[in-house]
């Protein structure tokens, strides 16, 4: 988040348009725990990789998890990451073109991430990032088995060098633009929740839960 100086460091300092920049923790935070994909991205002898991957906030951490085969979460311990969580609010129409834009809101965590080996610190991690997508979801699940454990990695990367970038508002167009007979404005965007769809081998007599049915984002 911050250097020795308490500015921002130098890799996460927002340069294309400064003003949208937010380094407060807590702007951090809310964009983290509202976004459910993150873009994670490394180089390897091979070439630079982004994989998107499921993750959770814990406090000052960071969870990424995935199968142990993953080529990135093997090769991601010890190795700097960049890793980017974005949410897009509404699309920003202009009167030109050159001025439609988005209403986001975003934020890249950069550092090491180092492997969770322990196995109950694992166990509890994966119930972090299930709540994280799901909230209420570990509960009425049964609990992870040793061998589920085991064959899942869990990397933990801290969250002290990130920044956030927010574009909100409405199109800002040429002076000369605003007296154009063109419709401006912002169309909304969100997360739409559909019906939930049960399970063809569920019985019959299985309610679905209240937190499937009252999930929002």
């Amino acid at each position: 988040m911050q250097d020795d100086d308490g500015g921002a460091s130098d890799r996460i300092t927002v340069r294309r348009m400064p003003e949208r920049a937010q380094y407060d923790r807590d702007a951090i935070n809310e964009i983290l725990d509202e976004g459910l994909l993150a873009h994670v991205g490394m180089v390897t002898p091979e070439g630079p990789i982004v994989i998107p991957m499921l993750y959770a906030r814990d406090g000052e951490l960071l969870y990424l998890h995935g199968s142990p085969a993953s080529r990135l979460l093997r090769e991601g311990r010890g190795v700097q990451l960049c890793v980017t969580v974005s949410l897009v609010d509404g699309l920003v129409v202009a009167r030109s073109l050159a001025h439609h834009s988005m209403n986001y809101r975003s934020v890249v965590v950069m550092g090491e991430a180092s492997p969770v080996e322990d196995l109950t610190e694992k166990s509890r991690a994966l119930d972090v990032i299930s709540e994280h997508v799901i909230p209420g979801r570990v509960a009425a699940t049964r609990p992870h088995s040793e061998k589920e454990v085991k064959g899942t990695l869990v990397l933990a990367m801290s969250i002290s060098e990130a920044s956030a970038k927010v574009r909100s508002g409405p199109p800002i167009d040429e002076e000369e633009d605003y007296l154009l007979d063109t419709w401006a404005g912002v169309l909304p965007i969100g997360i739409e929740v559909g019906t939930p769809l049960p399970d063809p081998r569920l019985a019959s007599d299985i309610a679905v839960p209240e937190h499937i049915t009252k999930w929002r984002r």
